[in-house]
């Protein structure tokens, strides 16, 4: 198979706003074919300081069902391969990959191919969580072949698909035990590369990374991130509609905004740096358990029917065990409203204290269990099992 050795790739991180989302000219294509752009993004990471990388290729196909070895592959070769703090790729910030010229027509299969770790580079994957040391962020053997994810993306002749690849760190770094070791299981979403998104500002009292700000539809996560250390957050490329904004940090209320309008080609602000949303101190209540391993656990609130996430984490993979810290307080809910009309909070007490935890296994219906009505300084424990 034939590998672009002579790709060229802008170096380091750019910011997203002012890129064109779709469309425009696809630069020296021959006849029939088009080029796909790509650049990598990050949402935020649950206890780490850093979560590195390091990317060698990203391959395409047009067909879901091709195995490695088939014939048909296209690639984008980065040589040397990139080794990137997904950390630093937050609020609209982007890594460009390089982009690749394609036959038109529709492509169903990328797979993201990271270096092994190795004698050379043994950190060429890792993790540094929180107060501790760097560690190698080992990865599954099936992966050798890179992390399959399933697009659908359209090369139109003479045009440019711009792309980015989500790898969700969070959701990609699993504890296993108490080895100390950490499994890298990545979550990668392909979304286009829009202009439209969400900016706003919280109180940055708490202080750079500490709120998770993240853009809900029916209490699935599409676009998260933490705020800088000024309190402001970008949320960005998120496709037009309406959307949840949710708030949540360690020992606060949660806060919600319904109804944020996300139009094409334009950043939504919510809240102002002279007046930002505040988090409100509140006591605590635990929630644990176990599951199977892969089991991605999510704490639920139900808020007059918009149901939204305050919390969600894979289950530790050896141990199968999860934590919840959840606020016993009312979050507080406000409807959107376009500056400079201020946003109005209001405590949705038929919420306080109340959750329901889901938990979610690929193959398998998820399962809901209802938590008893927390009180501050509590615990409850939830086993799950599948089927």
């Amino acid at each position: 198979m034939k590998l672009l050795q002579n790709l060229k790739f802008a170096a380091g991180a750019v910011l997203l706003t002012g890129l064109a989302a779709c469309g425009g000219g696809g630069g020296d294509n021959t006849a029939g074919s088009g080029t796909l752009r790509l650049a990598l993004t990050d949402a935020p990471s649950c206890g780490y300081d850093t979560v590195n990388v390091t990317v060698s290729k990203i391959r395409v196909h047009q067909s879901s069902s091709a195995d490695d070895a088939d014939a048909g592959w296209s690639e984008i070769v980065l040589n040397p391969a990139r080794r990137v703090d997904l950390l630093s790729l937050t609020n609209g910030v982007l890594m460009e990959l390089g982009q690749i010229p394609l036959p038109a027509g529709k492509y169903t299969q990328m797979r993201l191919v990271l270096a092994d770790n190795s004698t050379t580079q043994p950190l060429a994957n890792s993790v540094m969580p929180t107060g501790e040391s760097e560690v190698a962020l080992k990865t599954p053997s099936g992966q050798q072949s890179g992390v399959k994810t399933n697009i659908n993306i359209d090369i139109a002749e003479n045009k440019m698909a711009d792309f980015v690849l989500d790898f969700d760190a969070c959701k990609s770094v699993v504890r296993a035990g108490g080895s100390g070791q950490y499994l890298l299981k990545p979550v990668v979403t392909v979304i286009p590369r829009y202009v439209s998104g969400v900016q706003g500002y919280v109180d940055p009292a708490l202080g750079a990374g500490a709120t998770r700000v993240s853009l809900q539809l029916n209490g699935t996560i599409v676009k998260a991130t933490v705020p800088d250390s000024t309190g402001k957050f970008l949320l960005q490329p998120v496709a037009p509609g309406n959307y949840t904004l949710v708030m949540a940090a360690s020992g606060r209320t949660s806060a919600v905004v319904t109804g944020v309008p996300v139009v094409a080609e334009i950043v939504t602000p919510v809240a102002s740096a002279a007046s930002p949303i505040a988090l409100a101190a509140s006591a605590s209540a635990s929630a644990t358990g176990t599951a199977p391993a892969d089991t991605l656990v999510r704490a639920l609130q139900s808020l007059a029917g918009n149901t939204v996430e305050i919390d969600g984490q894979y289950v530790d993979s050896v141990t199968g065990a999860y934590a919840f810290s959840l606020p016993v307080n009312a979050p507080l809910v406000a409807a959107y409203a376009a500056a400079p009309a201020p946003l109005v909070f209001a405590a949705n007490t038929q919420a306080a204290a109340r959750y329901t935890l889901r938990a979610s296994r690929l193959g398998f219906a998820d399962k809901d269990a209802v938590l008893p009505v927390l009180a501050a300084g509590s615990s409850t424990t939830t086993n799950f099992t599948f089927p």
